[in-house]
């Protein structure tokens, strides 16, 4: 792919999503690039646009508009709302406008997630399948009910159909502050959901909390090993027709496990050094708290097993370098920002979110 690269991006006041844009505005071929964002908020498109780029006010429900960006795209990063069929659906759909207008195949770097993996081990246990993202055939006995998947499916279809040459990346716990000009304009959101909402939760009840023993284990990786898998397979699929794609184009996101307790401990170990908890050992949520902190629905990374390698990350180049110890030690600064920002409080932010996942 020479010349002018004309690329998408949805999520981009977010996390993730933020995170990546940093990486393509800092990229050594900036000036090749037109970049095109997806935003909500009509304040920070203005700000956005201060950054050199192009945004589309709306949001995933504004089918054409999705449809129409995606459609003048070489390159589309999906960064928000993994679970989204009609949105993925109108991507899709402005991609294969593309290939038939220019007869070229854009890219699609879609943003799923591990918990397409998980259990129903209700803490109870660690689990010993271990998927890989090269091996597909095991990752296609997942049922199209499993977290994600069904959108996975419509991605992979596409790819196989040929109009695009489809990726599919997919983080499991993220860890680590959103940091840099994005994040301190206040554009994008610097938190992540796990960490902080064990957080936030423990913070309110005065002591950390699990369900079950909390033995369950999850995938990890810093933000910025995250968003360096987006840009190591950017630049892969950009100049080279042979990375893998369709069917077989699933890339995970994994630098270690850690059981659920040890994450739920060292959050207990800051509630203490805070002053807001007396122990820092975990006790198990009960009826009424998960009612009232998950509306009754188990939250998905506190109760099941997603275990994962990412051998086929690896094998493009992707090189993480943050561990388990780096996630623990950044609890107490996830805490202190929270703080900061007024976000402590906020215990019941993820209520409703998850109804879709009771039928694990």
């Amino acid at each position: 792919m020479g010349g002018t690269t004309n690329i998408f991006l949805t999520g981009s006041t977010g996390y993730i999503g933020g995170t990546v844009l940093q990486r393509l505005l800092a990229h050594p071929e900036r000036e090749s690039f037109n970049i095109s964002v997806l935003v909500r908020n009509a304040e920070k498109a203005k700000l956005l646009e201060n950054f050199g780029v192009t945004t589309v006010v709306g949001s995933h429900s504004d089918l054409e508009k999705l449809e129409q960006a995606a459609a003048s795209a070489d390159v589309v990063f999906a960064i928000a709302d993994c679970d989204d069929l009609k949105a993925a659906t109108a991507i899709l759909s402005g991609l294969k406008k593309r290939h038939a207008e220019t007869g070229e195949q854009p890219i699609l770097i879609h943003t799923s997630g591990t918990g397409v993996l998980a259990d129903n081990a209700q803490g109870k246990y660690a689990s010993d399948l271990v998927y890989s993202d090269l091996d597909i055939p095991l990752i296609e006995t997942l049922k199209p009910t499993q977290p994600h998947r069904w959108v996975d499916i419509a991605i992979v279809e596409a790819g196989k159909q040929g109009y695009a040459r489809t990726h599919i990346v997919l983080p499991g716990v993220i860890f680590g502050l959103g940091h840099g000009p994005l994040f301190e304009t206040g554009i994008c959101n610097q938190h992540s959901m796990e960490l902080p909402t064990i957080l936030q939760i423990g913070w309110h009840r005065g002591r950390a909390g699990i369900i079950g023993e909390g033995r369950n284990i999850w995938p990890l990786s810093h933000i910025d090993d995250t968003a360096d898998l987006y840009i190591v397979l950017f630049d892969a699929a950009r100049k080279r027709k042979d990375v893998a794609c369709g069917r077989e184009g699933f890339y995970f996101v994994e630098n270690g496990h850690f059981s659920v307790y040890e994450a739920t401990k060292a959050v207990g170990h800051v509630l203490v050094e805070l002053g807001r908890a007396k122990t820092a050992e975990p006790t198990p949520f009960t009826p009424e708290e998960l009612d009232k902190y998950f509306a009754g629905v188990q939250v998905l990374f506190m109760g099941t097993n997603s275990v994962c390698k990412a051998e086929r990350s690896r094998a493009l180049g992707w090189r993480p370098t943050k561990t388990k110890q780096d996630m623990l030690e950044s609890i107490r600064p996830e805490a202190d920002a929270l703080i900061k920002n007024g976000r402590i409080e906020d215990a019941f932010h993820i209520r409703g979110l998850l109804a879709q996942y009771v039928d694990l």
